[in-house]
């Protein structure tokens, strides 16, 4: 069922609109993850904080599928998404997305909130670094791409691959993270407050998170050839951390709020300054929206390349820096060789089978990126 939440109403009634509202449409509609979510709530908030400094009338559109929070977005009935690892995904035509219906999309980031991620290990594993899982039992989600492409850019970090692992699919993500408590597993990957994690911490087994030095360039180089979408993180908010104690960990971008290329670059930029704007007004909605402040979600990398609108706000603020211009513009030459390909590569297949199809456009991609680092 869809939900909708009108925000500002008093304010617009009363004409109490402060001139800055002008800059932003009166009333706009955002796609997020479905009621209960972290990207709902934080949607949620950032809406409020919307209508009450500038009278903007918001729509939220719930949906707990990639494609329910991206096909808004793309077809123009929602302005922008608060989106996770889809909008990666949907930029490489990747998993759901390899399919002559999708391929890859044409979409920019506004801003994300950093996101953190790690392995996570029963503390009696016998696993203290990335390359210590060798041998070990790993949980994966079966139907989850987004963590077990995570978990595969970690085990890279350690020079490992799936291969060198024992993969134990389990039916649902709930199930994964209790595996540990159960002795079905030796670890996974995950963020670091899901709630079975607080129950391995507390059971006899114990819990340990296994750190991703920052210093480690080697490392950080493998898990970004597998998933260039995330970044080092200190993270001080996880089961079993005890007051003031931080781990190294991955952080991606979640929520990344996401929108079309061609989107006015004016209305991104009132988007995003009214982002900044308003930042005290959201930033206790939860216990991790401070890291809405632009210095954190305002800058690279993200799962697309930023939007130009976005940018020139960013640079204004004196937040975006020459090593961020740099990432973008290898990002938007892989997205446009990404969907140049695509050109090609639809039309001369499209008859194929569906499992045929998409392995053919995989081989595609392996091909456009080795152009690029050619």
């Amino acid at each position: 069922m869809i939900i909708t939440r009108f925000l500002g109403v008093t304010a617009l009634a009363l004409g109490i609109v402060p001139a800055a509202a002008q800059e932003l449409p009166r009333t706009m509609v955002w796609s997020a993850y479905d009621v209960g979510s972290a990207g709902y709530a934080e949607a949620s908030a950032i809406a409020d904080a919307f209508g009450k400094k500038f009278g903007t009338k918001i729509r939220i559109q719930p949906s707990g599928s990639s494609v329910g929070r991206l096909q808004p977005v793309l077809t123009g009935r929602a302005d922008y998404g608060f989106l996770a690892t889809e909008s990666f995904f949907v930029s490489e035509g990747e998993f759901d997305f390899s399919t002559p219906e999708w391929g890859p999309q044409d979409l920019r980031a506004i801003a994300g909130r950093p996101a953190s991620f790690a392995m996570v290990t029963a503390a009696d594993a016998g696993i203290e670094q990335v390359a210590d899982a060798k041998g070990k039992r790993a949980a994966f989600v079966v139907g989850n791409p987004s963590v077990n492409l995570k978990c595969e850019a970690i085990l890279a970090f350690g020079g490992l691959t799936t291969d060198d692992v024992e993969v134990v699919m389990f039916p649902t993500y709930a199930a994964a993270m209790s595996s540990m408590t159960k002795n079905e597993a030796d670890f996974t990957c995950t963020t670091p407050t899901t709630s079975q994690l607080y129950e391995l911490a507390e059971s006899p087994r114990g819990i340990r998170w296994i750190p991703l030095d920052a210093d480690n360039k080697e490392g950080w180089a493998a898990l970004d050839a597998v998933l260039p979408i995330m970044s080092p993180f200190e993270e001080d908010i996880a089961a079993g951390l005890s007051d003031g104690e931080t781990v190294a960990m991955a952080a991606y971008r979640y929520p990344v709020i996401a929108t079309k290329a061609d989107k006015s670059a004016d209305e991104v930029y009132a988007f995003v300054k009214a982002l900044d704007e308003t930042f005290d007004l959201y930033k206790d909605g939860t216990a991790t929206m401070t890291r809405w402040d632009l210095e954190q979600s305002g800058l690279p990398p993200a799962d697309v390349p930023f939007h130009e609108g976005a940018i020139r706000y960013l640079k204004e603020k004196g937040i975006w820096t020459d090593e961020a211009e740099a990432w973008n513009q290898k990002r938007v030459m892989r997205l446009d060789a990404m969907l140049a390909a695509w050109e090609e590569f639809k039309p001369a297949n499209e008859d194929l089978p569906p499992e045929e199809f998409s392995a053919k456009w995989k081989e595609k991609q392996q091909e456009v990126l080795e152009s690029l680092d050619s």
